[in-house]
């Protein structure tokens, strides 16, 4: 069973970043592997990953990302996008987690585990998005642009060095989305 834990909350924490941003997850993932750092294995149809091609191809794809971003109106495209990418991201983070499986159980681990998370965050973040838009005509776009980067880079790197912390982090996420969906709510029927 251990041999489920952590992989299951390495991939967990890697999925929820990849719901808000694809490539960046997937960088970091590749960068520790590649640099053996952190210890971290992947499994064995996954080592890619951690392959010279493969860690210059994510840098390229998280600038890109990260850098179209943060103009109002592509952002809202990309996160349109991101429902689709950022799952696929979520099962390859989560499928390359669990090292030491068969790599069809470790598949079907990515599917369960890593699509329906990023999905959910993926989801989340178009409807902020959306609210930001509409709110602010895409003036604080960039904004939470630069928060949503921030939140991925630090839920990917707790994930990768404290893999037992992604749950706590996890429901705070959820505690503070809700709390901003009820200040949305209470501001409309204002």
């Amino acid at each position: 069973m251990e041999t489920w834990v952590l992989p299951g909350l390495l991939g967990l924490g890697l999925a929820a970043a990849s719901g808000l941003r694809t490539f960046l997850p997937l960088l970091m993932l590749s960068a520790a592997v590649h640099f053996e750092v952190l210890g971290i294995t992947l499994n064995e149809s996954m080592r890619w990953l951690g392959s010279t091609g493969a860690l210059v191809a994510l840098s390229i794809a998280t600038v890109v990302e990260l850098t179209a971003d943060l103009i109002p109106f592509v952002d809202n495209v990309l996160s349109v996008i991101g429902n689709v990418t950022g799952p696929v991201a979520g099962v390859i983070a989560t499928w390359a987690a669990f090292a030491d499986v068969d790599p069809s159980t470790a598949a079907i681990a990515g599917i369960v585990i890593g699509a329906p998370t990023a999905l959910a965050f993926s989801t989340a973040q178009t409807g902020t998005r959306a609210v930001s838009t509409a709110s602010t005509g895409g003036l604080a776009n960039p904004v939470v642009s630069v928060i949503e980067d921030v939140v991925s880079f630090v839920t990917s790197l707790i994930a990768l060095l404290l893999p037992l912390l992604v749950i706590p982090l996890l429901a705070f996420l959820l505690w503070f989305a809700w709390r901003g969906v009820q200040r949305v709510r209470r501001l409309r029927t204002t």
